[in-house]
């Protein structure tokens, strides 16, 4: 991260939509890999209820406040991020611990999975926050130049 008073106006502007739309990408994997860790866990939780209903049927609830849930930001237009990187990285540990055979895995292999997702899910948080942390710093540096009005620079 560099010193965002030294970045032009431009470069600070630039610099922002990169890391805003890294948010957004980063922001996507989160929800999906917090909502496949929900999906294992309910997949138990029904695996212990006699006479529960199939998980397909409980998916809308299970999902609900991961699809509707409020964000700490304000919201940006939805891409479609699924070629990302880190969405591939948790395609990957999903095929790789069998979350396409969600109810043919053993309990213990299902909590598992649900474990790996949730610390997947906790790395993508680290980097959420250093891009927030980045993004305040940015926004901040954009407000006091707007403020003090520099002449050598146009404001948008």
């Amino acid at each position: 991260m560099s010193d965002a008073s030294e970045l032009s106006l431009d470069e600070l502007r630039a610099r922002r939509r990169e890391l805003q739309q890294r948010d957004d990408a980063v922001s996507y994997v989160r929800r999906v890999a917090q909502g496949r860790a929900d999906v294992a866990r309910a997949e138990l939780a029904r695996r212990g209820t006699e006479g529960a209903p199939e998980l397909t049927d409980e998916l809308r609830h299970v999902l609900g406040d991961r699809l509707l849930g409020a964000s700490d930001r304000p919201p940006r237009p939805a891409d479609d991020f699924s070629d990302d990187p880190l969405a591939d990285e948790l395609d990957e540990l999903c095929a790789a611990r069998g979350f396409g055979r969600l109810a043919e895995l053993e309990d213990g292999a299902v909590a598992e999975l649900a474990s790996a997702l949730d610390a997947f899910e906790g790395e993508i948080s680290d980097e959420r926050h250093q891009l927030f942390a980045e993004l305040d710093d940015l926004s901040e540096e954009l407000v006091r130049r707007y403020r003090e009005q520099q002449p050598s620079e146009s404001t948008e």
